[in-house]
């Protein structure tokens, strides 16, 4: 007769769209999960705010809304933490792997603000801690980056992490809608929180960046760190130009390696060619585009959002750290061993495309062309259409500096007979 299987008891923090489906799905495959475990999972309690809101499937007797007993409870060997925010998330989590038990989170904003504080204390107590589901929902890229290729060197992540904001620019690339028409429609889908700034000013996506620039480059990334640009100032105009140039706007989550071994980590709207694998990347769909030196070039697509998809990958996570218990065990740990300077965004090398209003009249294009050889900053290619009294002046520039470029738009504002700097916007270096 063979020893009885190890029974794994799990506390869940929070009970929301992505709790409710870990919790559905946890108890419809059991049976499943367990035999890839090797050990009985039991969800044995869920902390929540409101003990008394319906949870279909979800027997009230697992509830409580004391989520400090749970961390507390000896029985419990494992922290699913899907309450979400800074604290009092943070402060839980800390007491569940100080208390010894390993942890599984969904919570980008919190490992953007504090991992390096989690990641060391699990260290210290022996135990797991897990995050596949905080960047790209259902897509799996913490664990392929983290272990897989661990034997190369990445020397760029690229990716469209927040669906809410390709969602939108979808819209206006494939129906030339405006950015407030279509955020309003991404609302009433549930793409979009009644307060959508998280998505549409690139807060959600930097912290995602902060996370895979930490992955990729050994060394510790916060937010703070990431050079945030929303999409909220993209016009039709904007759009339409980089459809008659045959690009795409996205907003990107850019993690590189400079020229001098330092990490650029940046979010902003950029055109990239229709030709690129990210540019067929539609609607709330994710992708993370990862450039290794001898991997090559890879890319993970699929679902970045949403109750299923991330309860998927929290739960692969699941059966991970379980594996790891029932054999007295633990995965890989933090790798912070590079430690490698963030460079300033103004050090930076990229392509623009600078759109200006100027006054149609002989002179202009020389006089400009000057301004931008003067700051150092090449120009590629110059496309003028009539308005009138006024001329568009459409500007893609070479390769330069952040801080070459933004001493160019200072300087063009200040001239006579520019009537106003429409906008400006990075290109993928190349395109």
């Amino acid at each position: 007769m063979g020893a009885a299987k190890k029974i794994i008891n799990i506390g869940m923090l929070g009970c929301g769209i992505v709790g409710t489906q870990v919790a559905t799905l946890l108890h419809l495959n059991n049976e499943e999960l367990s035999t890839r475990a090797g050990a009985e999972l039991v969800l044995k309690k869920i902390a929540v705010r409101n003990i008394n809101t319906l949870r279909e499937g979800i027997h009230s007797d697992k509830l409580t809304t004391d989520a400090q007993s749970i961390v507390d409870d000896p029985d419990i060997d494992l922290i699913i933490e899907v309450m979400g925010g800074i604290e009092p998330a943070g402060e839980l989590i800390l007491r569940a792997i100080n208390n010894g038990k390993s942890v599984v989170t969904a919570n980008k904003a919190l490992l953007a603000s504090d991992g390096a504080d989690l990641f060391s204390a699990a260290h210290k107590a022996g135990v797991d801690l897990y995050y596949e589901a905080a960047v790209a929902g259902a897509i799996p890229i913490i664990r392929p980056m983290r272990e897989s290729l661990v034997g190369d060197q990445i020397t760029r992540v690229m990716g469209i992490v927040n669906g809410t904001t390709n969602y939108i620019l979808t819209k206006m690339d494939e129906e030339g809608r405006a950015f407030a028409d279509v955020l309003k429609e991404a609302q009433e889908l549930g793409y979009a929180e009644s307060d959508p700034s998280a998505d549409v000013d690139g807060i959600d996506a930097a912290a995602k960046a902060a996370i895979l620039a930490g992955l990729a480059f050994h060394t510790r990334v916060t937010a703070d760190d990431v050079f945030t640009q929303g999409i909220s100032s993209i016009t039709q105009d904007d759009v339409a130009v980089a459809k008659a140039m045959n690009h795409v706007i996205k907003l990107l989550a850019i993690a590189e390696l400079t020229s001098d071994d330092k990490i650029s980590v940046r979010v902003h709207p950029m055109l990239i060619p229709r030709s690129h694998p990210l540019a067929s990347v539609r609607d709330a769909f994710n992708a993370v585009f990862v450039e290794a030196k001898s991997a090559g070039q890879l890319m993970f697509y699929g679902r970045g959002a949403g109750g299923a998809p991330t309860a998927s990958a929290i739960l692969g996570d699941v059966v991970a750290v379980a594996r790891h218990i029932s054999r007295g065990a633990v995965g890989p740990r933090e790798s912070d061993y590079a430690d490698r300077d963030i460079a300033p965004i103004g050090e930076i090398r990229t392509q623009f495309l600078i759109r200006l209003d100027v006054a149609d009249k002989s002179g202009v294009l020389a006089a400009i062309a000057q301004t931008f050889a003067s700051e150092g900053v090449s120009i590629q290619t110059v496309r003028q259409s009539g308005r009138g009294n006024e001329a568009e002046l459409i500007v893609v520039t070479h390769s330069a500096t952040e801080a070459a470029l933004t001493s160019t738009v200072s300087a063009l504002e200040k001239m006579d007979f520019v009537v106003n700097v429409d906008s400006v916007i990075r290109v993928e270096a190349g395109a």
